[in-house]
């Protein structure tokens, strides 16, 4: 698993509120969320030194819609499973690595764990099961070969694809709006979710914090 900030909203606007090409003299992205939330407040509008209190006033009382204004994209590289849970946040754009073009023989790390008692949906702790292990890595080791012969013998990569498991590696780039990561966020930082995709989560909310600190300090990250 491995997760990057790819991109984020560059504003374009000064603290004059004048337009600008100048990356070090243009709003920062939550000045800009601040601006944006102050449109109604013409005089007030350029008042970056209560944005942060202002975007903590967002946060207490929902007020999403100015995180609205700003995007960020993120590289995942994760297996098959965790992609598609990934593609159910269906507020976000996804651009994803295609297995009809390229040839995949790269498997995440699988972890073994048990079934919770009561929770059908959730896993407890992680098996160390010599024998499961065994059968598991029999099992992927059989997957790569059968899919590794079909291509050398001129099978199509997307009929070859059919034969892997979902553990197989998938790199996608994921973007959205900052309203919609605050509520990703919020879904898939929980303890209850999936461990794969919560590091994962776990993981953009780290890289998101030193771009957003008055946001995450409201939202208490």
């Amino acid at each position: 698993m491995n997760t990057l900030l790819t991109a984020k909203t560059q504003p374009l606007i000064d603290y004059n509120g004048e337009q600008t090409l100048e990356p070090l003299e243009a709003m920062n992205p939550e000045e800009y969320l601040a601006w944006c939330a102050r449109i109604s407040s013409p005089d007030n509008r350029l008042n970056s030194e209560t944005a942060p209190k202002l975007l903590q006033y967002l946060m207490d009382n929902k007020h999403w819609s100015p995180n609205e204004m700003v995007n960020f994209s993120f590289q995942i590289v994760t297996s098959r499973a965790i992609a598609q849970q990934l593609l159910r946040h269906r507020s976000f754009s996804f651009q994803e690595f295609s297995q009809r073009y390229a040839r995949v023989n790269d498997f995440e790390p699988i972890e073994l764990r048990l079934e919770h008692d009561t929770n059908r949906q959730s896993s407890t702790d992680i098996t160390d099961d010599p024998v499961l292990r065994d059968i598991v890595n029999t099992a992927l080791l059989t997957c790569e070969a059968v899919y590794d012969t079909l291509l050398d013998n001129g099978v199509a990569k997307e009929c070859a694809r059919m034969i892997l498991p979902l553990t197989t590696q998938t790199t996608m780039v994921m973007n959205g709006t900052f309203r919609s990561w605050i509520h990703f966020l919020d879904q898939r930082c929980d303890e209850h979710v999936q461990k794969e995709i919560q590091l994962i989560a776990l993981e953009i909310r780290k890289q998101l914090i030193p771009h957003m600190p008055w946001t995450a300090k409201a939202l208490n990250w």
